[in-house]
């Protein structure tokens, strides 16, 4: 599978109907554009309906004010048997200068692929080549880790 196959790019325009009354875009809103980003993402790699199931290591570096460009970019960085993570980047462009992108916010989605019946279903596997895919792909099964041995402990508390 190409990069191509795992990565998809939405671009739009941030309106006053995204903001507060300062003009900065509310970061719930970047969140739905990102998840929408990620979504598809999920959706264009496994073939089939995939659902949100989690939200991690999300930053916020840059504010976003109304009238900027905002490229969502989400890349596949991480397959389980049913579940994908994917990368979401922001960047944010002033409409006025075009000549700069800055980087405002990543995050990192995770989607379960869903079959016709409503059950995960399950995915083609990413095997990370680059050097950049390899890093990636170790930090996110790292964290996945200490979230499943994290939700363990809970569980053991809850008993």
């Amino acid at each position: 599978m190409t990069r191509d196959d795992r990565t998809l790019t939405m671009t739009m325009v941030m309106e006053p109907k995204h903001a507060n009354v300062y003009g900065a875009v509310h970061g719930g809103e970047i969140m739905h554009i990102m998840d929408t980003t990620a979504g598809c993402t999920a959706i264009k790699y496994a073939n089939c309906r995939c659902v949100t199931a989690g939200v991690d290591e999300m930053r916020f570096m840059k504010p976003l004010e109304v009238g900027s460009f905002v490229t969502c970019t989400g890349v596949i960085v991480y397959t389980g048997k049913t579940s994908i993570e994917v990368l979401v980047t922001v960047d944010t462009e002033n409409i006025r200068t075009i000549y700069s992108k800055d980087r405002a916010v990543e995050g990192f989605f995770t989607y379960v692929a869903i079959d016709k019946d409503g059950h995960p279903a399950p995915v083609p596997q990413f095997v990370p080549e680059t050097e950049e895919e390899k890093e990636l792909f170790e930090r996110v099964r790292t964290r996945r880790e200490y979230t499943r041995e994290r939700r363990e402990k809970i569980k053991d508390l809850k008993e």
